[in-house]
């Protein structure tokens, strides 16, 4: 079956982004270097995220391939990089396929984590909350899914109040925006709320 359009190319991407990722973690696995491997991925993403003008030469179609993979060769020398990631790097070049990096990093650590037990969430307060909340809140999660969780915390004063924790592709919403919208909406139809 073809995938057509913008929307069907990114699916596509997305699909071969996954693929490389866990080709990698298999490899992690057997070789027991998964938070080496982890790293050094991750360490690449940010060095290409901050420096522009190498992810560019690397990237850019318009320079050589010869002279492209060049510059990943000697900027992967400099960061001295296990063999098996300078391998992983060069072979994502050869096939095309570096400019997914970015996304093959963020099944790696969602692999990665998966093989430790870990959960990511994300947890939207709209003020700072208290170690003892933010502790709470954990164990909750971590009960819920039967994993250590490990909360990314961002602070969104538009909330008013409460919380809303995402994991996955599961959303708790606890805040008093989405309260009032949805006494707002009961009210509308004529509910007694």
């Amino acid at each position: 079956r073809r995938i057509s359009g913008q929307g069907g190319d990114r699916v596509k991407n997305l699909a071969i982004a996954r693929r490389y990722a866990k080709a990698l973690l298999i490899i992690a696995r057997e070789d027991g270097r998964a938070d080496i491997y982890r790293e050094e991925l991750d360490g690449m993403v940010s060095l290409l995220d901050r420096e522009k003008a190498l992810a560019r030469a690397i990237t850019n179609p318009l320079y050589g391939a010869a002279s492209r993979r060049g510059v990943l060769t000697e900027t992967l020398l400099k960061l001295n990089l296990s063999q098996m990631m300078t391998s992983f790097l060069l072979l994502l070049f050869d096939k095309g396929r570096i400019g997914f990096l970015g996304s093959i990093n963020t099944y790696y650590q969602q692999f990665a984590d998966e093989l430790k037990g870990v959960a990511r969430a994300e947890l939207v307060s709209a003020t700072p909350l208290s170690d003892q909340t933010v502790d709470k809140i954990k164990k909750s999660l971590s009960k819920m899914t039967g994993k250590a969780i490990v909360l990314d915390m961002i602070h969104d004063p538009g909330l008013i109040g409460g919380v809303v924790t995402k994991i996955g592709d599961l959303i708790l919403d606890g805040s008093i925006k989405t309260q009032l919208m949805n006494m707002k909406e009961s009210l509308k139809r004529g509910e007694r709320v």
